[in-house]
């Protein structure tokens, strides 16, 4: 039974804390204690999708060499289709002044490429900031924005076909569109014998651009 309060009391009502879910990954981030300190209240559990959770919105935070590593590895891709099942989303890239974007083994205009097709393509907000306490205050800012809602671990799921799902994944690379995406799939069948093509295979299709996928693979 919730505790009811006299609304003529002078006494001050107390104030409930908000509560962020953070996944267990972060707990060697410095972000969970700079929320405890602004009065949230953090618990720590294995999420299956994301690592923080506000109010309904599911958030992944990457440092500047994580994101990087994720898109080399291509482990980006799958992370954000998952992100996608919370109807509210974004990802966060920390540590935007302390490491240069584009130093790394990724073309600049492929990364590119990518961040916009994660913001159109993917439909998933992107925000930048300087460090872990910056992180924490867009949090902040993002818990006080937003109304009250009930938690749930259930992320919705999004109902796609195989083909779907695979076209779903091509269209997040930079400069595949819908009808390529398609060509891709009608050609090789499966995701991994697209990655597996040569460049040569994939210049039946993509072209000139058919170098710069095979980079982003490799």
């Amino acid at each position: 039974m919730k505790p009811f309060y006299n609304i003529f009391s002078s006494k001050k009502v107390p104030e409930t804390k908000v509560k962020i879910l953070i996944d267990n990954r972060e707990k060697n981030s410095l972000v969970p204690s700079f929320l405890e300190e602004r009065g949230f209240q953090v618990e720590f559990k294995q999420l299956p999708v994301a690592d923080y959770i506000v109010k309904e919105i599911a958030i992944e935070r990457k440092t500047v060499s994580d994101l990087k590593s994720s898109i080399i590895s291509k482990r980006i891709i799958s992370q954000l289709l998952e992100l996608k099942q919370y109807p509210k989303h974004l990802l966060l890239v920390e540590g935007i002044l302390d490491e240069d974007l584009y130093n790394s083994g990724i073309h600049e205009n492929a990364l590119r490429g990518f961040l916009l097709s994660v913001a159109l393509e993917f439909q998933t907000p992107l925000i930048f900031t300087h460090n872990e306490e910056d992180t924490a205050k867009y949090i902040y800012v993002l818990a006080k924005k937003e109304k009250p809602s009930e938690f749930s671990l259930r992320a919705s799921k999004i109902l796609l076909s195989k083909e779907e799902q695979i076209q779903f994944i091509l269209e997040g690379f930079p400069n595949i569109g819908p009808a390529k995406a398609s060509a891709l799939i009608k050609k090789f069948k499966t995701l991994n014998n697209i990655f597996q093509a040569s460049e040569e295979e994939l210049e039946e299709i993509l072209g000139k651009r058919a170098k710069e996928f095979r980079e982003l693979l490799d």
